[in-house]
Order: structure tokens, then sequence, then C-alpha cells
């Protein structure tokens, strides 16, 4: 029996020790509470989505007003289209904006700049070049324009033909693995970090373009609010990972080029885990 014991007490021990491209201490970094929004479903379940308010900031201002005014409590996820995206918000599109929204902002598909943190060593069919940005952001380039991308759990604006930009009413996320075709053709606002399982595994619908074709298939929103707005005692904070740091860019590079057995295929941008944790206050 001592062998036996031997042997997972090595595996544990190297269990712990840190690898190189482990995060330290210093590489969590804070998200300010007015940049979390926190979407509670009517079973309970609670989605949090991390703002984009650096790179999308007139729709980002009009999500915050839509929150502050509780316009998304009583509405729905509406849509479930297999292998594409999960959209909530009024159904009918018909319901009354709170007077401070701005009706059409700008278009805000792209971003000042291509300055990633960390590049990707490949490019990929939608861009010339893609990275991470310190503050941990996925983003894009063609070499002219950059943009946030539209990978697996990023939150977008849902809108009408151009030039309609979207208010923010109407979001979705990509349920798939990513919905890249999406770039620069639609507002990236944020993403989510808590809860994506809630909406991924949702009934997808028959209908078209995976719009519930009755009332009782969707699931309802509860409420929707700033973790700003929320009581102190109740709040939940979080942290996300920056990826300025050497430790990240190894992270990466074991996405790229895996050790054997698995064979160097290389990686994109959306292959990138963007890590956050909820971080408990005591209070």
């Amino acid at each position: 029996m001592i062998a036996p014991l031997l042997v997972l007490l090595a595996a544990a021990q190297a269990a712990a020790v840190p690898a190189p491209s482990d995060p330290i201490a210093a590489d969590w970094k804070p998200i300010p509470d007015d940049e979390l929004m926190v979407m509670t479903l009517g079973d309970g379940h609670r989605v949090v989505i991390r703002l984009a308010s650096a790179y999308a900031p007139e729709h980002v201002a009009n999500l915050k007003r839509l929150a502050a005014a509780r316009w998304w409590d009583g509405e729905s996820v509406y849509r479930v289209q297999e292998n594409w995206v999960a959209q909530w918000g009024d159904p009918t599109e018909k319901k009354p904006l709170p007077a401070d929204i701005v009706a059409r902002p700008a278009a805000e598909y792209e971003i000042a700049g291509f300055a990633p943190a960390q590049r990707m060593r490949k490019a990929d069919a939608y861009s010339t070049a893609s990275g991470i940005t310190a503050d941990g952001w996925p983003v894009a380039t063609d070499g002219k324009a950059a943009w946030l991308t539209h990978c697996y759990g990023m939150v977008g604006v849902a809108r009408d033909v151009s030039p309609d930009t979207g208010t923010g009413a109407e979001l979705f996320t990509p349920i798939g693995q990513s919905a890249r075709r999406l770039d620069r053709n639609y507002t990236v606002v944020g993403r989510i970090i808590e809860g994506m399982q809630y909406l991924s595994a949702l009934p997808r619908s028959g209908a078209e373009m995976g719009f519930y074709a009755t009332e009782a298939e969707r699931t309802p929103l509860a409420s929707v609010r700033l973790a700003s707005d929320i009581p102190a005692a109740q709040r939940p904070h979080y942290e996300y990972r920056a990826a300025d740091n050497p430790r990240f860019g190894l992270a990466i590079a074991k996405r790229e080029r895996p050790d054997p057995p698995m064979v160097a295929i290389g990686a994109s941008v959306c292959d990138v885990p963007l890590a956050t944790r909820r971080v408990e206050t005591g209070g």
C-alpha cells in the first residue's frame, strides 16, 4: 500500500507546482462594478456580462440607462438558433424605450486601433492579425481597421438594416464556436463571464432564424441590473486576467503549440481562454 500512496503524493505535489503559464496574483485586475451587468433569468439562474465600455461607449451608455430603467425586467430570451446565437429583449420590438436612450448611436463596429498585448502567430479567415488586449478582450485587424471579435460568449447589439446601429435593447451572444462573420457588422458591447451555460443550453427553436414560435417557449428575464446598483452586501465582484505579461503569452503558446501527442495546428483568437473569477469580499 505504501508505493501507491507515494505515487499519489508525488502526483499531488506535482499538480501543486504552478506552470510558467499560470497567472500570479498581480495578473488579476478588478472589473469595476458599473461595468458588470447582472441578468437574472426567471428560474433564478444568473448571467453576468462584463461591459466593453472603452470599446463601445455610446452603446454601453445606452445599456446602463436601460438597466437603470429596469427596461428588461419581464422580457425574455426569445430567439435561440442552433450553432448561432441566443437573443434577448422585447420580442415585439414595440416596447417604448426610456426617454434618455440614444436612438441611433455611433456605428461602433470598429475600435480605435489594433494594439493587442499578445498577438496570435497566424492570421485567420476573417483578419490579417488578431490578439488579446491588455485588459482581456479579443481583437482583430485587416491592417486598416480594428475590431472586437464575435467569439463564443461575446455580447452583440442586434439591429435593423443600416443606418440603424441598434439601441442595445436587443442583445445576442454566439452559442456556436464563434460568429466571426458578424465582425465589423454589429457592435460588440461585452462578454458573458458567468452563466453562459444557461443560455447555450436553452432549447433550440425550429422556427425561422431561431425565433420561438410561442411565448411559452421563451425564457423569462426576471431582472437586469448593473452590479453598482445592487445593494453592497449582495453585489458580486469579479476580476479579469490581464494579458500584458509573459505568463499570458505562454498560455497562448500552449494553445498554438500543444504538447505531443497533440498535433500543433495553431489556434484562432477565439480559442484563447479569457479567464475571469468571482471575488468574495466577505462583506
